[in-house]
């Protein structure tokens, strides 16, 4: 049998996956001689007996964490269960990876009626040691016996009430002791301190499988199967009197990345109050003014730590009776701005090298670069002022609770989520939010330090705004009122709240992000184009640092007003010599629109999809559209009726779009072809160097490649002979059904390049409408049917492997075939390491998602090469 209880003194850093993160840093802080209390760790792997012995805990394994806990009772020199030196304990989770707030914790373990009394005693403080009694009590109750836990706030909230009390800390031990006695009413508390170390440690490993923890693990991709180890340490106490308090504190600004030291203090409280938020802590400097021996201690920690992990840290700390003492270290959870700033201070700092840099930034907080601030110039209407915990501009209607955030956000609105303090039974409101405004907590509250993990803009600390859940109502000390549904903007930069959608800016960029995207293009392989069809678009991307153009949709182009009835004469034509009269006048705005493109991309490849959509979503649907459109077209109404129920499919995304379009309606690929040409050699007379690849859309065989081809080299050829120039393209085919990625081998003599458009390649493969998925995807995310939407993150075990297949069978068959990607996926960064896996020549997203793919690239490839060296 594999040990399963570790000390302390057994474990280190490297042991995350057996010990947890939690686990394997308070391992690491012992071995390095930080004042730490003492305790053990069960295992990971114990997890997981536990849930397949049904939910019990293994065999042997009381005995054997029986045994470490008498080892911690002779390092401690207490005793587990002794009414005069009792020793009590703290049970928490810890996966491998952080999940802050997500799973179970019980604190001051080991107290029953008669301990409670002699720890009074002892410390001659009746007051902490009843208000020790009551938090246990009220814990366990809520995590191991499953009673409501606002079921204890409410009675705690009325014995205030009735004694005329604001504040927890203004309750007497005598006030403390009554509610202990309503407590027992509501709760079956077990006296027996082993039986509650048993119920604690059960509670822990099933907490794995809450709801909270499911929605965290499925935003931050992380593994079901890992599992949580369990600690249980001895307890120190920040709330046993004025010169205890307890902590938590950054190495460096989590918001801004500043180099500073940065954290929240709170006098005579338990660690939980801070995390929490239930009341408003100090700046950590006011630790410095009343204990300054404990400050030296905690400043001489936290530069140790950040020297030794190489990385900005997350601690929490007790002070307790002025005695320091240190419960948790982590990396620390940071907004985009100060990942990027922090990755490169510490690459001048030499704490890190440039690679190390890129993997410590995520792919998703460099969007914090490129999303909209609120406009300081067009402030106004300012009601209220909290602390600034994760910056960015947002607007939404305001909702009250998690639920109702769900619910409102369902339709696509956004919502401002405003809550007291957040809990980790909102993560799914959160999730949806816009932004988020609690009236508690500090910047190290939960709503602080979740919202910066996902990069959501969030105010807490607001203590001007006074909150009605029941009517729904907000009031701020100015007597500003704020209804449910009403519109607010929050600034999470300033901390400032104003009423109405205020007007955003740009995000800019800084010089620290511009040096991390250098980094990231020194060690990427992969090159990273941009999905653009307007101008604007493909400015955007270039100034992102896009490398060309990956998908050019040229159906978007005739949807603008200007052009649409030309589109819509040309489909309705009924006959050749009518539809060459609307082709002749959509050249011209073809032709227009990729001269354009080609300046901008001047130098670089712009692919340029023919025509793919089907043709009825060009026509008109309403009576009164179609009486309008009639009109002005000269036609009758029912013609257009007509064609219109002709054109209408049972299944329009099988059905008459892509290449069968060119097959059946030749004129049209002519016409575009023509134009890119045409604009390709005008582009180049005007001193541009344009590189067109044209793009043949949803083919499942040769034959429809070659007949595509004879009508592409047409108009090539047409447009070459009367210019007298000669124009660089390239003829390739977008590879997006699985026959053609099965028979690629044929298809590779006939193209130049290969381009994956993945949307419709995982819709054909899985069988899943990607329009209606969204009905049925949660729920096959919930019930674990998949392990990611597909949509957004590439199936590689399917999806992937036709991928695969087509790039080894066409690559035999053709030497010098190019391979892209051009679906949504090109800027999902799991997506984008499979891309550089397969040894595609480039990714193609949206343009705002560029700088992501830049350094998922990067990371791919350095992420390969330290493999490599591994191995």
């Amino acid at each position: 049998m594999a040990k399963r209880v570790y000390l302390f003194s057994e474990g280190g850093r490297d042991d995350r996956e057996l010990l947890g993160g939690k686990g394997a840093n308070l391992c690491e802080m012992t071995n390095l001689g930080l004042p730490v209390p003492y305790g053990f760790i069960i295992t990971t792997p114990t997890c997981h007996e536990f849930f397949e012995a049904g939910n019990r805990l293994p065999s042997m394994l009381e005995e054997e964490y029986q045994v470490a806990l008498g080892l911690v009772e002779n390092k401690m020199g207490r005793e587990f269960g002794n009414p005069q030196n009792a020793l009590l304990c703290s049970v928490r989770s810890g996966a491998a990876v952080s999940m802050p707030g997500m799973m179970n914790t019980i604190l001051n373990l080991g107290l029953n009626d008669e301990i409670t009394e002699g720890l009074a005693a002892q410390t001659g403080n009746p007051r902490f040691a009843y208000d020790c009694y009551r938090r246990l009590i009220q814990m366990y109750g809520d995590v191991v016996l499953g009673v409501e836990g606002s079921l204890f706030e409410d009675e705690i909230i009325r014995f205030k009430s009735e004694r005329g009390l604001t504040h927890d800390v203004e309750l007497s031990a005598e006030d403390w002791q009554d509610v202990i006695t309503a407590f027992k009413k509501l709760v079956e508390f077990p006296q027996d301190p082993y039986a509650q170390l048993k119920g604690a440690i059960e509670a822990v490993f099933l907490s794995w499988h809450t709801p909270r923890a499911h929605v965290y693990r499925e935003m931050h991709n992380i593994p079901e199967s890992l599992g949580t180890a369990v600690n249980v340490q001895a307890m120190v106490f920040g709330n046993s009197g004025d010169s205890s308090g307890s902590g938590v504190a950054f190495t460096r600004n989590p918001s801004t990345g500043e180099h500073k030291f940065f954290g929240e203090f709170l006098f005579n409280a338990a660690g939980e109050d801070v995390v929490a938020g239930i009341r408003t802590p100090e700046p950590i400097d006011a630790l410095g003014k009343r204990m300054p021996q404990v400050y030296d201690q905690l400043d001489e920690t936290q530069k140790l730590l950040e020297r030794h992990y190489r990385d900005m840290q997350d601690i929490e700390f007790t002070v307790d009776n002025g005695r320091f003492y240190m419960l948790q270290t982590r990396s620390g959870k940071r907004t985009g701005r100060a990942s990027i700033k922090i990755a490169v201070d510490m690459v001048k700092e030499g704490l890190i090298d440039e690679k190390e840099a890129l993997m410590r930034v995520s792919p998703e907080h460099v969007e914090a670069f490129l999303h909209p601030m609120v406009d300081p110039d067009a402030k106004q209407d300012i009601v209220a002022t909290g602390l600034p915990a994760s910056p960015g501009g947002a607007t939404g209607q305001v909702v009250f609770s998690a639920d109702e955030a769900v619910e409102v956000a369902g339709d696509g609105t956004p919502v401002i989520l405003v809550r007291r303090e957040t809990t980790p039974e909102d993560i799914h409101g959160m999730k949806v939010a816009e932004g988020i405004l609690t009236e508690l907590g500090g910047m190290t509250s939960h709503a602080a330090v979740v919202a910066r993990g996902m990069g959501v803009c969030a105010i807490t600390g607001c203590g001007s705004l006074s909150l009605d859940y029941e009517q729904g109502v907000v009031t701020t000390e100015g007597g500003h009122t704020i209804r449910r549904g009403d519109v607010i903007t929050l600034d999470g930069t300033s901390g400032e709240v104003m009423l109405g959608d205020i007007p955003k800016t740009e995000a800019s960029a800084s010089q620290d992000f511009q040096t991390v995207l250098s980094w990231a293009d020194k060690y990427r392989r992969l090159k990273i184009r941009a999905n653009a069809e307007t101008p604007d678009d493909a400015a955007k991307a270039r100034e992102l640092g896009a490398e060309g153009i990956g998908l050019c949709r040229t159906e978007h182009m005739f949807f603008e007003a200007d052009r649409l009835d030309h589109m819509r004469g040309m489909i309705l034509a009924e006959n050749s010599t009518e539809r060459q009269v609307y082709l002749d006048r959509l050249i011209d705005y073809q032709h227009a629109d990729m001269l354009e493109l080609f300046k901008v991309m001047d130098g670089l490849p712009v692919t340029v999809r023919l025509l793919d959509p089907p043709l009825h979503e060009f026509l008109p649907h309403g009576e009164d559209d179609m009486r309008s459109l009639a009109e002005r077209l000269g036609k009758p109404v029912q013609t257009i009726r007509d064609t219109t129920a002709n054109l209408v499919e049972v299944n329009p995304m099988l059905g008459f779009r892509g290449c069968r379009l060119s097959v059946v309606i030749p004129e049209i690929t002519e016409m575009q072809v023509q134009a890119i040409i045409g604009a390709a050699v005008e582009a180049i007379e005007q001193g541009f160097r344009a590189l067109p690849e044209i793009m043949i859309p949803l083919v499942t065989n040769v034959r429809e490649i070659r007949l595509v081809n004879e009508i592409i080299d047409k108009g090539v050829h047409k447009i070459l002979r009367e210019k007298h120039m000669s124009v660089p393209y390239k003829i390739g085919t977008m590879m997006e059904t699985p026959r053609a990625c099965l028979g690629a081998g044929r298809l590779a003599p006939a193209v130049e390049f290969m381009s994956f458009g993945t949307n419709d390649l995982t819709q054909m493969t899985y069988g899943f409408s990607r329009d209606d998925a969204g009905k049925f995807i949660p729920q096959y995310l919930e019930k674990k049917l998949i392990e990611t939407d597909p949509f957004v993150s590439l199936d590689q075990r399917a999806v992937g492997r036709l991928m695969r297949m087509a790039i080894g069978e066409s690559s035999i068959r053709k030497k010098g075939i190019k391979y892209g990607i051009c679906g949504e996926h090109g800027g999902d960064p799991r997506s984008i390491y499979f891309c550089h896996e397969l040894g595609l020549e480039y990714v193609s997203c949206s343009p705002y998602r560029v700088p992501v793919a830049r350094i998922a690239a990067a990371q791919a490839n350095v992420e390969g090469d330290l493999l490599g060296l591994e191995g």
